[in-house]
């Protein structure tokens, strides 16, 4: 779905930058400002420095001055509201809507987000105008979320809501070393442990068939058959050094 940010007549700079930074984290780049207190509020340093590389997104913003202008196209609108309105929209959690909007068979729509000013919050008469009221669920001693993070948990249960991202920075597995180097390094590190006399060749035991299983359970990588094999050579230099 078609998804747009409206911020109304935002006081701030650097809400401006972090509410960039917000949706550009999850995947959104369409941002409005309507009236705000800086008629370059796009370009301000704050701005720029509190998006913290969401440029694209403060690049492709606009600013209007009517929140008419920034409705046009949009065909479900979201209030972001604490306290109910009489007379107002449903009030209702985010996740409980977007469960909603998004269910099989729910009609595409293009969704937008109203967020009021930072001293005075939304205006009724623009409550009135949404669809929906969204409140986050808070302490109910303590509910007040600055600008930008609210838009942060708007626009991440949204996100979710659509099917989300993969989840990143899952390392991608090292090489497995193949049976062969596994065969040379336990060959080199029963000759270290007889060095050292902790392996007795006569009597041997069940000891490397069970370091075999240990490292075979560790899949190691090539890179840690060499460690391995670099102790036992310091192992086999040690004893020599003494006799």
């Amino acid at each position: 779905m078609k998804t747009r940010f409206i911020l109304i007549e935002t006081s701030h700079a650097g809400n401006v930058g972090a509410a960039a930074r917000a949706m550009k984290v999850m995947g959104f780049d369409d941002l409005v400002l309507v009236k705000p207190r800086w008629a370059n509020v796009l370009r301000k340093e704050e701005t720029i420095q509190r998006a913290s590389g969401a440029n694209d997104v403060l690049a492709n913003a606009r600013v209007v001055e009517t929140l008419d202008e920034a409705l046009d196209g949009v065909t479900h609108l979201c209030a972001t509201a604490m306290t109910p309105r009489d007379f107002g929209p449903p009030t209702r959690s985010p996740r409980e809507h977007f469960a909603e909007l998004t269910k099989p068979g729910a009609p595409e729509q293009c969704v937008a987000f109203l967020f009021g000013s930072e001293r005075f919050g939304m205006k009724n008469e623009d409550v009135y105008r949404c669809n929906v009221a969204l409140s986050i669920p808070t302490n109910p001693q303590f509910g007040s979320l600055n600008l930008g993070s609210a838009i942060q948990v708007v626009a991440y249960d949204w996100r979710v809501a659509l099917g989300g991202f993969p989840v990143q920075g899952v390392i991608a597995p090292a090489d497995k070393a193949d049976a062969q180097q596994v065969a040379g390094m336990l060959g080199h590190w029963e000759q270290a442990l007889t060095d050292i006399g902790f392996l007795d060749p006569a009597a041997p035991k069940k000891l490397m068939p069970r370091l075999n299983q240990l490292f075979n359970r560790a899949e190691l990588s090539p890179e840690e058959i060499h460690i391995l094999r670099g102790v036992a050579k310091a192992m086999i230099q040690a004893t020599q050094a003494k006799r």
